[in-house]
């Protein structure tokens, strides 16, 4: 605070009689403040950033989008660990500190995190990532890692009209119902104790009754990597016309660009301990919210200079950008002298 102000009063922005507030009286000022207008103001802040000109971040008509979480730890305290729990084995990451999950809604051609949900570490990223489907529209194409997938939660995700690409793992019976001419197939998916239909005739049937889902498979194999990974995924992109499997395959693995917005987040931003500093539940959920502002606030001004320099976003380093901002925030940066001096 004092780096803020001292630079904002350089440039005369700032009233010179204000004093900073010491360390005690701000805590109390957060606390008064609370969690809520901390997250409605990253709710109503935070949208998606990329234009029709953005590169990168489309395919086709839909914006490419992906859902993921992280964990970060929060300190040993007794309401802390009551309210968000340790991981259950002591050799997990940070496992002598009480850990908190964000499932967040990232755009992967700016790295724009535009809904999350913070939750215990007992809670999964599936159950968490039910309170981020209200902010999927018709206009996006969102990609979900296998550890996402379930019948229930496809189907909630696709009543959304968002256009939806799932790993699935090899388990997962998916009939050859008809082949199309990219090598993806049309095939169908079920519930737990349904029978999965075995042609595209009783598949159409039992989708409208809504006891099947016809989704569109493709499968391929990484070949230039040691162990050789099968990828098997389904969309709900049934003409594949619209989008080609090869260009399927892209889009999913765009998906690692919101991972990296997590570790921007979790190893950059929050910086070498990567421990919070609430020793509360509600700042716990508070300074979440305060770095997901932080976050974005970064992100835009990456995009807004990669539109200038008409270059991908992501060819500009995170880390580079949180300097230059860290350095005019605290007035550090060169100030050119005044004519005649």
């Amino acid at each position: 605070m004092r780096r803020m102000v001292g630079g904002l009063r350089f440039v005369a922005a700032w009233e010179h009689a204000w004093q900073v507030a010491t360390p005690s009286a701000l805590c109390q000022a957060r606390q008064r403040l609370g969690e809520a207008p901390v997250r409605r103001l990253f709710e109503r802040a935070a949208v998606a950033l990329a234009t029709p000109a953005t590169i990168g971040a489309w395919q086709g008509p839909w914006r490419l989008m992906a859902i993921d979480g992280v964990t970060l730890d929060v300190p040993d305290t007794g309401e802390n660990e009551a309210a968000f729990g340790r991981p259950s084995s002591r050799k997990a990451q940070g496992g002598a500190f009480p850990q908190v999950r964000v499932v967040g809604l990232g755009e992967c051609g700016t790295h724009a995190v535009i809904a999350a949900e913070p939750g215990p570490i007992s809670t999964g990223e599936r159950e968490l990532a039910q309170a981020v489907l209200p902010d999927l529209d018709e206009g996006m194409l969102v990609t979900f890692d296998r550890g996402f997938y379930s019948y229930d939660f496809f189907t909630r995700a696709a009543e959304t009209g968002a256009q939806l690409l799932f790993r699935i793992t090899a388990s997962l019976k998916l009939p050859v119902l008809q082949r199309l001419p990219d090598s993806s197939w049309l095939s169908a998916i079920t519930g737990n104790g349904t029978s999965t239909p075995t042609d595209l005739g009783q598949a159409r049937w039992m989708a409208a009754t809504g006891k099947a889902v016809i989704v569109r498979a493709v499968e391929y194999q990484i070949t230039d990597r040691p162990d050789s990974e099968i990828y098997r995924l389904i969309t709900t992109i049934t003409d594949w016309q619209a989008v080609l499997a090869p260009d399927l395959a892209a889009c999913y693995h765009q998906r690692w660009e919101f991972e990296i917005a997590l570790d921007e987040i979790e190893t950059h931003q929050i910086a070498h301990s990567r421990l919070l500093r609430s020793k509360s539940p509600q700042m716990v959920r508070q300074e979440i919210w305060g770095i997901l502002l932080a976050h974005y606030a970064i992100r835009a001004l990456m995009t807004e200079a990669a539109h200038h320099a008409d270059i991908d976003p992501d060819r500009l380093s995170f880390i580079r950008s949180l300097r230059v901002i860290r350095r005019e925030a605290d007035g550090s940066a060169a100030f050119p002298p005044s004519p005649g001096q």
